[in-house]
């Protein structure tokens, strides 16, 4: 394990008593995990080619990713959020107070932050894929909340999830809102949901999870008329570019989402628009008209499958509150 001190933060908490508290940044480093451009170039030569979620996440696929939560159509955002609302004290009492709380995907914090006053975390621990966006947020967030020490960690946790020492003693609450948890195949978030266990030390999981509901609603949500989901999708091409070297032009690409029924998921595509050759150093492809890289699912789940898979997870004494229309759930697990 391997963890670098970003150059936010010259000093460590003790010797900073006197002056305006700073976040703390760590950026995680580590031999076995899968080097960026190994994996895009993998994904990019397979017969199905493919680019994995994480890549949308540079600082401006982060932008254009909150832009999408406060649409009309893109429910699971306020609707995750009403349900904390209304049942926020018994969601706190199932969690219990004053631990660290471990933001997974924390984005911008902004659905984290509205737990402050329930929780009374003893610190706030972002972790995010995108670090110059986690530098920006947290120090926003470090003004307006001066008194809570906070922990950055810049990390793909989809590989691993192995937190520093900064991140507070268990245990810990972590809390993975969103429906994010819908990216990984169930066989993947099933691993995923057994290395959280292992990183709360003790503690319990907050995890936002997106209902199986009607198909129109559904394909809504992921191909607004604005446009703001596809700009999303199409990012991720100039995200690759820089990561790369490769020659994408988003023009010469469409944004594609449906609802797969028989495996439970929203799938994202970008489709050709013509035929074309990529390149990059080392090596190219090429794509048919309308021959598609599939850039992300987002699986479904009712409350009784995934409560399973928290159980078969090792997960505990879980407990489910979804919104009057049964669209979406938030589980407490221990």
């Amino acid at each position: 394990m391997a963890y670098t001190l970003d150059q936010m933060t010259p000093q460590p908490f003790a010797e900073r008593r006197s002056a305006p508290r700073q976040p703390l940044l760590l950026s995680w480093r580590d031999g076995q995990a899968a080097e960026p451009r190994a994996e895009i170039v993998a994904g990019l030569r397979a017969p199905q080619a493919s680019i994995a979620p994480k890549f949308f996440y540079d600082s401006l696929g982060s932008q254009l990713f909150a832009a999408i939560t406060a649409l009309e159509v893109y429910y699971p955002t306020r609707t995750e959020a009403s349900i904390l609302a209304a049942r926020g004290a018994e969601i706190a009492d199932a969690l219990g107070r004053g631990r660290p709380l471990v933001d997974l995907g924390a984005g911008d914090g902004a659905k984290a932050v509205r737990l402050f006053p329930l929780l009374q975390p003893s610190r706030y621990v972002a972790v995010d894929i995108a670090t110059d966006y986690l530098g920006e947020s947290l120090r926003r967030l470090q003004r307006e909340h001066p008194a809570l020490e906070m922990v950055g960690v810049a990390m793909d946790f989809s590989q691993r999830l192995v937190l520093p020492p900064e991140a507070g003693p268990g245990p810990r609450t972590l809390f993975y809102p969103g429906s994010s948890i819908g990216n990984f195949t169930p066989a993947e978030a099933l691993q995923l949901l057994t290395r959280a266990r292992a990183a709360a030390q003790g503690g319990r999981l907050l995890i936002g999870v997106d209902l199986v509901k009607d198909r129109r609603v559904l394909e809504a949500a992921y191909d607004d008329p604005q446009g703001v989901t596809a700009a999303f999708n199409l990012n991720a091409l100039v995200h690759v570019n820089r990561l790369l070297g490769s020659d994408f032009e988003p023009r010469d690409w469409r944004h594609v989402a449906f609802f797969d029924e028989a495996q439970s998921r929203i799938e994202m595509h970008l489709e050709a628009r013509r035929p074309l050759m990529l390149h990059w150093p080392g090596g190219e492809r090429s794509f048919a008209a309308d021959e598609c890289i599939h850039t992300e699912n987002s699986y479904k789940y009712s409350v009784e499958g995934f409560d399973g898979l928290l159980r078969t997870a090792g997960w505990s004494r879980t407990r489910a509150w979804t919104d009057a229309r049964g669209w979406f759930a938030v589980f407490v697990a221990e």
